[in-house]
């Protein structure tokens, strides 16, 4: 049996103005229908012998990633971590669940962001490594290098191995172009990829030796995890003790029983924008365009439209992103550094890094159309059998006005009924609640005006998703 834990605890920093702190690149569907966090969950049906999944991921992300389990009918545990610790810690705490409750079973780590075409290759190296690892490898996938990247991380084979799993010499970072071409050549090393498959107590076992202050600090959130929903969440206090560092650098490169299985699977980590270019269908001019798209005398560009119009002249190998409150225009060759442009944004303490127009709520979602001096116009979305928390703000007071579907509203001891071109007026400080107790989506015009309407203006009494 093998257990396939993913990891989904990334920003996407790089894939911004799409990808935000809030709703991050592999909760995006950045090729197909399916979001790339979906895509990962529905390639592990490939592989034969498979348990439930788990899943590991932020705090902040855990409607989100629960929704899209939902939407393909797909179960799992969902492990929440307070904080990102890199992947060591994240692997130990899926190994201490897996080695207590699935004695003798495999543990197959994948990131949730990466990109696989070829999910019958990809299924044919974890075979191929199986057997490895039921023996005590501890297993590491090498993308067989189609050309001298420099934008990756390498695994060097021992020269002259052979065999389905070759055993590590070294991990190598990020090579300059001439040392690239190099080790292409030689056959003996492959791209990082950043997937593994082993034994949980082998894995907690090497950590134990090489970094047992993660395992001592994964032991003690594990102990004092409590239920939330869903949801199992690490005691905050004990992880945070727990060092950051990566499952190469805690690990594989301190131990002598690391392997490598090569695979040809159509991999891509989707780590830019010039990435998404490469592995989408192109026109005849070369260009890559998505949404409501115009160009003329525009090549080998990456054109990405959300919301409206995009029209772009004269442009070679460049990179256009709009959404509804950013647009990024880039050199195809240094969109690398549009992480430069997130700092700033950071430093000047703005919002564009963390959320879209549109926010996610477990009930639904909001996206503010319109604000200014003491007001703010928002659309809201409220999913079938959904409700927002009973509650209330100190500094604003709301309009609701139904434009479909059927809402029952709390307002102070009464409920109130309404449906479309129906509307109500929420008082300051006065309890609330918002439900849709229909069979379709509500959606609504929310109204505020006030002193201050910032987020945080919220007092919960009560609420279905355990939120404070």
């Amino acid at each position: 049996m093998i257990i396939p834990v993913i990891l989904s605890g990334g920003s996407g920093t790089r894939l911004w103005p799409l990808s935000r702190a809030m709703y991050p690149k592999q909760l995006l569907p950045l090729f197909g229908q399916y979001t790339m966090f979906q895509d990962t969950v529905q390639r592990v049906s490939a592989v034969a012998e498979t348990g439930p999944i788990i899943c590991v991921c932020n705090d902040d992300h855990r409607f989100l990633v629960a929704e899209q389990l939902r939407q393909i009918d797909a179960e799992g545990a969902i492990i929440l971590e307070p904080f990102g610790r890199n992947t060591a810690p994240a692997a130990a705490i899926a190994a201490l669940i897996i080695a207590a409750s699935q004695p003798g079973a495999l543990m197959m780590l994948l990131p949730a962001d990466h990109l696989i075409l070829d999910r019958e290759a990809f299924a044919a190296s974890i075979e191929m490594a199986r057997s490895a690892a039921a023996e005590g490898r501890l297993v590491t996938f090498g993308i067989v290098p189609s050309a001298p990247e420099t934008r990756y991380g390498y695994i060097r084979a021992v020269a002259g191995s052979s065999g389905v799993a070759r055993p590590v010499a070294e991990f190598v970072e990020k090579p300059s172009l001439e040392r690239a071409e190099s080790y292409v050549a030689s056959g003996d090393y492959f791209w990082n990829s950043g997937m593994f498959l082993f034994k949980p107590e082998v894995y907690l076992a090497e950590l134990e030796a090489n970094s047992p202050e993660i395992l001592d600090a994964c032991r003690n959130a594990m102990q004092k995890a409590r239920r939330d929903l869903d949801f199992l969440r690490l005691d905050p206090e004990a992880f945070a003790a727990c060092p950051s560092d990566s499952i190469d650098y805690a690990v594989m490169e301190k131990t002598s029983n690391a392997v490598v299985v090569p695979m040809q699977a159509g991999w891509n980590d989707v780590g830019a924008w010039s990435a998404l270019w490469g592995v989408h269908e192109r026109d005849a001019e070369g260009n890559v365009k998505h949404g409501d798209v115009l160009t003329h005398g525009v090549r080998n560009s990456y054109i990405h439209a959300t919301s409206r119009l995009v029209a772009a002249v004269g442009l070679d190998d460049h990179v256009i992103v709009e959404t509804a409150d950013a647009v990024l225009v880039a050199s195809k060759d240094r969109v690398q550094e549009v992480k430069a442009i997130v700092e700033q944004l950071r430093l000047q303490k703005r919002q564009e890094p963390l959320i879209h127009r549109r926010v996610y709520r477990p009930w639904g979602s909001y996206e503010t159309v319109d604000e200014g001096e003491r007001f703010k116009v928002k659309r809201i979305t409220v999913k079938p059998g959904a409700a927002l928390s009973l509650q209330m703000h100190h500094k604003r007071a709301e309009h609701w006005i139904v434009v479909t579907g059927r809402a029952m509203v709390t307002v102070g001891e009464r409920q109130v009924p309404l449906e479309a071109n129906e509307s109500i007026y929420i008082p300051v400080e006065e309890k609330h609640r918002l439900e849709n107790r229909g069979d379709a989506p509500l959606e609504l015009i929310e109204v505020q005006s006030g002193e201050y309407l910032g987020e945080d203006d919220i007092v919960r009494f009560e609420d279905h998703y355990g939120r404070l």
